[in-house]
């Protein structure tokens, strides 16, 4: 048994040591971490003690083999009776046999090792077993099509799709879901947690199939479309994007291996990166660290953004690309979305209504399917509509926030009054003092 387990519970803190820290969770993680050392060092122990008394019983059974061989190999040749063994044949004989039973030491260490492989591959295995999606030919997958996706106009149409999730099967996300994404306009995915606009996205790169239903571009199935070719013309950009370990440039260059280092400047551009990046002490060259740790949210955003914009993509999928974000930040982000989504056909899942207000449709979803369409003119204007409470909810939110604002400015001002009231009073009562000394 190895200390994979241990080593996985590591890795997790230190990529998250400033919430475990900011928790003060640091003796929990400790004893989670020593808990499993232990359970993995008491079962190597016994691994050990059983490997160690069968090579020492291997090793007692060699020499035992000598022992006895030369023994009996004297006897015989000291007898009377049998004259065919000569002491020649006992050095070899003898030798021989004890080197045979000694091989068996060196083979202990393949058996532990084959114990090891075998655990490791049973969950591989197992995924196996499960069996591939019938839905999904995987011939027909990879294989390399006559019909370009680059020469395509890029309507996007969900037709009657039924989703569900293999781990979850008695629980549908997508119910008889249809919606349509026009070529070069924005379509805007909103509803509740769970609702299924996450899941539009995830179908639409393939990393699922339908249950049934289809989904096409130009009214033909994306099955029909290479896979690696499909991922090619889309940009993705989620809510917490994922940086490597790796510099500025080669993050920006992960979107498109080829990329000439103009492309790279412009879709940073594009993205409104580049001014940022050129205040850096390296520029282009700089480390970003795990999971870019040295950048803000809003830098981070930017470089995923000119990561996804590098390719030059038909379609962009904006996955709540800006709730995470400051308002500073994410008006920044927000100019560099809506300048990337001109001409090209996006489709947005947004948990901020006014990020979307000038989206071509809306598609209110929930439970998995499209209960209200329209714009956002037409959907605020349907009294006691799902779009509606959701907006409203979202004005009064920010209406508290902004009367909690002022009171906190206002608090922090009385507290400067008085503040500035103390010092004054000090001051004179400093200078009356002063005033007194000199008069006598």
């Amino acid at each position: 048994m190895t200390y994979s387990k241990a080593g996985q519970i590591a890795q997790e803190v230190f990529s998250s040591l400033r919430t475990v820290l900011s928790l003060n969770g640091s003796k929990f993680e400790q004893k989670r971490y020593e808990k499993e050392l232990d359970s993995t060092r008491w079962t190597n122990i016994r691994q050990g003690a059983v490997y160690g008394a069968f090579l020492g019983w291997l090793s007692l059974v060699t020499y035992l083999v000598y022992a006895v061989g030369f023994i009996f190999g004297s006897l015989l040749k000291s007898s009377k009776d049998y004259h065919g063994v000569n002491i020649t044949d006992i050095l070899i004989i003898v030798p021989l046999f004890a080197q045979y039973m000694g091989y068996f030491t060196f083979i202990i260490p393949c058996f532990q090792s084959f114990s090891e492989a075998r655990g490791a591959a049973a969950p591989v295995f197992r995924l196996i077993d499960e069996g591939n999606d019938i839905n999904v030919n995987e011939t027909d997958v990879w294989r390399e099509d006559n019909k370009s996706i680059y020469n395509i106009n890029g309507d996007i149409e969900f037709d009657h799709v039924n989703f569900i999730y293999p781990s979850r099967k008695g629980a549908p996300v997508l119910r008889n879901l249809s919606l349509i994404a026009r070529a070069g306009q924005t379509t805007a995915l909103v509803g509740s947690s769970g609702s299924g606009k996450s899941t539009c996205i995830s179908l639409f790169l393939r990393f699922y199939e339908p249950s049934s239903g289809r989904i096409t571009i130009d009214g033909r199935s994306i099955a029909d479309y290479n896979v690696k070719q499909l991922r090619q013309n889309i940009g993705v950009v989620s809510q917490e994007p994922i940086l490597f370990d790796i510099s500025i440039y080669e993050n920006i260059r992960f979107g498109k291996v080829d990329a000439t280092r103009e492309e790279i400047e412009q879709a940073a551009r594009e993205a409104n990166a580049h001014n940022f990046i050129m205040k850096l002490p390296n520029k282009y060259e700089t480390l970003v660290g795990e999971r870019g740790i040295q950048l803000s949210g809003g830098e981070k955003q930017r470089i995923a953004l000119a990561r996804a914009l590098v390719k030059q993509p038909t379609f962009l999928l904006l996955d709540e690309a800006t709730s995470a974000l400051d308002n500073i930040s994410e008006k920044i982000v927000q100019e560099a979305l809506d300048r990337a989504c001109k001409g090209r056909t996006t489709i947005v899942i947004a948990h901020r209504l006014t990020t979307i207000q000038n989206a071509h449709q809306i598609y209110v979803l929930d439970n998995g399917s499209v209960i209200e369409q329209g714009t956002h003119e037409t959907l605020i204007a349907e009294e006691g509509g799902m779009y509606q409470s959701m907006v409203k909810r979202q004005q009064m939110g920010r209406i508290d926030n902004d009367k909690d604002d002022m009171m906190s400015m206002q608090k922090a001002t009385e507290e400067d009054e008085k503040l500035t009231s103390l010092l004054i009073a000090s001051l004179c009562d400093g200078l009356h003092s002063s005033s007194s000394f000199f008069i006598e």
